[in-house]
């Protein structure tokens, strides 16, 4: 875990967290775009595209494979919005949240529920729809969030659009400001490459979970690092120039060494 004080009541510390693929083990806009299918909204064609591209990633079929999913999932679902009314939109929403606020990883759940306790302020900004987003930070006790807004007008959508994804700093700072907080034991969690700026921001960033350019770059920076698979989790320190693992942190205690202390965290032998 970060270093996390007990704050004070005139402290405004607080920690700012991603939700796709850091808090819920999926992206949401991604499960909206499967009940919607499910519910017949979109055609069966397209629908298949979209899983031809998805699952070309799933075989990793080249570097760069879910990228390319994101790219056509993404086209696919703002076109398909500007056809949609809020109405349908918002029972797809309310079916994604039902079926996926559970499905979370512990590290991050139980960090955010240390973090409230300890009297932090809590954010969340996702690339996600604002409406999806929204369900999710009231169910985790978040104090304010932020989500990518697809504007509306009349019951539609209007096809304009205000993201998040790559302004995650500005949003950030933006609700700094908004709520009069403080950077002092500011702590941020990500775990991709569109969240780095928002990390770079904060006293301790956490890059949990990262794809390539996240790892890369908090190892340059010598970043925490925290890896959760199936029932462990590994925090991962760095110290002159190598990554040690922290055994006394894994969710089981079966890989702690005798003594208690930490191992030194080799990747060619994992």
């Amino acid at each position: 875990m970060p270093n996390i004080p007990t704050i004070k009541t005139n402290n405004r510390s607080f920690a700012v967290f991603d939700i796709d693929g850091t808090l819920i083990r999926w992206q949401l806009y991604h499960a909206v775009a499967d009940a919607l299918a499910k519910q017949g909204i979109i055609d069966a064609k397209t629908y298949a595209t979209i899983r031809d591209a998805r699952m070309k990633w799933k075989r990793r079929t080249h570097e760069e494979s879910f990228k390319d999913y994101e790219k056509r999932l993404v086209a696919t679902y703002e076109t398909l919005l500007t056809k949609l009314t809020t109405q349908q939109f918002e029972a797809a929403a309310q079916v994604v949240f039902e079926e996926y606020k559970d499905q979370v990883y512990t590290y991050t759940r139980d960090l955010i529920k240390t973090l409230k306790r300890k009297g932090y302020t809590l954010l969340a900004i996702s690339g996600s729809q604002t409406e999806i987003v929204q369900k999710i930070a009231d169910y985790y006790g978040f104090d304010d969030c932020v989500g990518s807004d697809y504007h509306q007008k009349k019951g539609r959508f209007t096809g304009e659009k205000t993201l998040t994804l790559d302004a995650k700093d500005k949003v950030l700072k933006s609700l700094i400001t908004k709520h009069g907080l403080s950077l002092s034991g500011s702590i941020a969690v990500g775990d991709s490459g569109s969240d780095i700026a928002m990390l770079n921001a904060v006293e301790q960033p956490i890059a949990f979970n990262p794809e390539k350019k996240l790892f890369a770059h908090a190892k340059e920076m010598g970043w925490k690092i925290v890896v959760e698979r199936k029932n462990m989790v590994y925090e991962l320190a760095s110290k002159q120039g190598k990554y040690i693992l922290n055994t006394h942190f894994a969710l089981s205690r079966q890989c702690q060494s005798a003594d208690g202390q930490a191992k030194t965290f080799n990747p060619r032998q994992t």
